[in-house]
């Protein structure tokens, strides 16, 4: 036993599911359900975002036309993954993402015309707060008992042409989802310790 299970405050059999052994799944199998797939975000949208602004948006891909569309867009090592997975997730960010302030957060909007004056600001904001609501997203798919494959193999560009024409999302992560396949795993990859990467100051 770690000392990450002995001060995590949940069991250790969830330490290891969610982190400890979890790992990136390169096969799948099984199914997954459609409550499963609403599990997944009603765990993911309670990790915190700047602002409370929530920019990710999740496209899940289920129909044989979308998904060989999104087949033929990524690179030829993970074509196979996602051609077999029970489920994949296309992960976007919402480009407009601040015109929802007075849902997001009513109470407080003075921030927003700091957006609405910087597009580029309101773009890495958005970018960079979905990006962290995938982690989220990975841990969630984690949490319910399945495996997640996420990649970066692919090309963005045609995705967002192909799922979202009107510019109103920018693709950054596909997410193949299911349970563990057969030789899913691969070989161990080595981590960092805690003295290669952090320091007190």
């Amino acid at each position: 036993m770690t000392i990450a299970h002995e001060e995590a405050v949940i069991d250790s059999a969830a330490v290891d599911a969610i982190f400890a052994e979890a790992r990136t799944a390169n096969s799948f199998t099984g199914e997954v359900t459609e409550d499963q797939a609403r599990a997944i975000y009603e765990l993911t949208k309670f990790g915190p975002t700047a602002f409370n602004s929530q920019p990710l948006r999740v496209t899940y891909v289920r129909s044989d036309e979308a998904r060989a569309t999104l087949v033929d867009t990524l690179a030829n090592g993970n074509k196979a993954k996602t051609a077999s997975a029970p489920l994949v997730a296309v992960l976007s960010y919402d480009t407009a993402w601040a015109e929802q302030w007075d849902n997001f957060l009513p109470e407080y909007n003075a921030p927003k015309a700091m957006y609405d004056a910087a597009p580029d600001l309101a773009a890495s904001t958005g970018n960079n707060n979905a990006h962290l609501q995938a982690g989220y997203f990975i841990l969630a798919v984690r949490s319910i008992g399945l495996a997640a494959g996420p990649m970066t193999g692919a090309d963005f560009g045609a995705i967002d042409a192909a799922f979202f024409p009107a510019g109103d999302q920018k693709s950054f992560l596909v997410v193949n989802i299911g349970q563990a396949g057969e030789d899913a795993w691969g070989a161990a990859k080595p981590k960092f310790s805690y003295e290669d990467v952090v320091r007190t100051v």
